[in-house]
């Protein structure tokens, strides 16, 4: 039996990424064989592929994407905690202890990810998901959905009754929305497109700003919060308007700084708030997750889904910013 994947080179672009066979893997020692049923895309896959994030990717080429989850087919010698069957997803970073989350080995980069069929993983970089969550919902999850617990959950604690603002509708500020209330707290949800608003009121956002048709959108905030602010900024954007998330934190709270969706990182400067930048998490951080995940019975946003054949359409719909949550890629 042969494994189907995609192949990319880092920077040769979308188009260049191909999907052919290969052999069957098998598992070493301490490794597991997973048949990965179901991955999702995040926005560092579309900056990989185009090369606007340079030297990280696998060479001379890789698989990409690095959330996903599957089902164990079988363990190497000194396995002991997984068996065939079994649910799983790997961890974004490879090959460290459960309760580290930093290493250059992260899927979909430097090492090979998981637009495949099937794939061999350290044991140690497994987590089991919870019979509440489909699989597509689970592999939402590892790196969005693990960013955001890490903003929300890591250096400060958000408390029932305070307030989060999230940047935009992407997976990582919608599964932010969904942590944030269903640990009590309120959410200002911001976006350029009323009709995704709207989903995010439905979701359960409690203030909802189009940002294009109001740019002032810290003082509006403020202004419909009473003239108080927030206590946690989910910063996806970057420092594009890192001005608008300093005026509109509350003191003692802090910019949770993950992406640079409008050009460049906050990590670093200096808008006299705390920015805090945030890393995916550890193992022991997605177990965490996803038994939190399943005794809220939180389902997570799916937008649209392609065969493993179609990931160019995936990357190009990511690309259109036109999405609601998670791009997801079958791979059944």
């Amino acid at each position: 039996m042969a494994v189907r994947a995609a192949y990319g080179k880092g920077g040769a672009g979308i188009e260049s990424i191909q999907v052919r066979e290969t052999a069957m893997p098998q598992p070493g020692a301490g490794e597991v064989l997973v048949r990965l049923t179901a991955a999702t895309l995040n926005f560092r896959d579309l900056l990989f592929s185009k090369g606007v994030l340079k030297n990280m990717t696998k060479e001379p080429e890789y698989v990409p994407l690095s959330c996903a989850t599957g089902e164990v087919v079988s363990v190497g010698a000194g396995v002991d905690g997984f068996k065939p069957g079994e649910r799983v997803s790997p961890t974004f970073v490879q090959g460290v202890a459960r309760n580290e989350g930093m290493s250059a080995n992260m899927l979909g980069g430097a090492a090979d990810g998981v637009a495949r069929t099937h794939g061999v993983f350290p044991a140690i970089s497994l987590c089991k998901v919870p019979d509440e969550l489909g699989d597509l919902e689970a592999a939402t999850l590892p790196c969005a959905g693990l960013t955001a617990w890490s903003a929300l959950f890591g250096a400060r604690p958000i408390q029932p009754g305070e307030w989060v603002l999230a940047q935009g509708t992407g997976g990582v500020s919608l599964a932010a929305l969904q942590w944030a209330k269903a640990a009590g707290a309120n959410v200002v949800l911001t976006s350029s497109s009323d009709a995704k608003l709207r989903r995010g009121a439905a979701l359960g956002a409690d203030v909802t700003i189009n940002y294009k048709t109001d740019p002032d959108w810290a003082a509006t905030t403020r202004a419909k919060l009473g003239g108080k602010g927030v206590d946690i900024v989910v910063d996806v954007a970057g420092a594009q308007d890192l001005s608008g998330s300093a005026a509109v934190l509350n003191d003692g709270g802090i910019i949770a700084a993950i992406g640079m969706l409008a050009g460049d990182f906050s990590w670093g400067k200096d808008v006299g708030k705390p920015i805090v930048p945030i890393a995916v998490g550890s193992a022991e951080q997605h177990d965490d997750m996803l038994a939190f995940a399943a005794k809220h019975r939180i389902r997570p946003v799916v937008d649209v889904v392609y065969d493993l054949d179609r990931i160019q359409d995936a990357l190009k719909r990511l690309e259109s910013g036109a999405f609601f949550g998670k791009v997801g890629v079958n791979l059944l």
